[in-house]
């Protein structure tokens, strides 16, 4: 099956347009402000304590509200009496997300690590039946990615590649052909530290390549001959 990419120099808002002060990343609000200029939006999912999808990035809550706790280790109804900073902005579910796009921008939905790969893969899956297919989904862990390669290969999949100074061997391995043989990305989403290396854009002969997070209009002047598509966090003031 040819699949279809909407990657041709595509410029995606990194967790929705937000300032982090009166509008939130990955809140309603953000996403609401890419959805009226037509943009399209990047955002995290991940799996509270029972098992529902959530909209957020980070594994811990302390960044962005009053809690200290793992997302994991919160269920739904704890996570949503939290606010996002010091805004009246709740976490999001997945579900919320999606009834409020409806493929009217492309979606670039990454899914957090976990050790619930099966769970987490099955429920957006589940989550995305009957959706427009404008979207996509990538990942730093392979084996999720490949998850998607064996059990619903029509939904365009994305691998995440940064370098990891903990892991001098994953850094390896990410750009070699038998962890890209596994993983059976259709495209890549590459940290701007990485984009520059030969490697990199060798392998743009066989996979389109996002480059994350450009953070100003020189920046992606800078990398626009280096990648396919961009996510930016660039749009709130430009």
């Amino acid at each position: 099956m040819t699949k279809t990419l909407p990657f041709h120099k595509i410029k995606i808002a990194h967790r929705g347009i937000h300032d982090n002060q009166n509008i939130p990343e990955n809140s309603l609000l953000a996403f609401q402000k890419a959805l009226a200029l037509g943009i399209p939006i990047e955002l995290d999912v991940q799996l509270t304590k029972d098992n529902q999808l959530v909209v957020f990035h980070d594994e811990r809550l302390d960044r962005m509200t009053a809690s200290s706790s793992l997302v994991q280790d919160l269920t739904y109804d704890e996570v949503r009496k939290l606010t996002l900073l010091n805004t009246e902005e709740k976490i999001p579910s997945f579900r919320e997300v999606l009834e409020l796009i409806q493929g009217r921008v492309f979606l670039d939905i990454e899914i957090k690590n976990t050790d619930r790969i099966e769970e987490v893969c099955r429920s957006v899956v589940h989550e995305l039946e009957g959706y427009s297919s404008n979207f996509a989904i990538k990942s730093f862990h392979p084996r999720i990615v490949r998850w998607f390669y064996k059990n619903s290969p029509k939904i365009v999949r994305g691998l995440l590649i940064t370098d990891n100074y903990h892991n001098k061997l994953y850094d390896f391995l990410s750009l070699s052909n038998i962890f890209l043989f596994y993983c059976r990305p259709d495209f890549l989403a590459v940290s701007k530290k990485l984009i520059c290396k030969k490697r990199i854009q060798k392998l743009r002969q066989k996979f389109p390549v996002l480059v994350w997070t450009i953070e100003d209009l020189n920046e992606l002047d800078l990398y626009r001959e280096m990648a396919d598509g961009f996510i930016c966090d660039c749009f709130f003031n430009s």
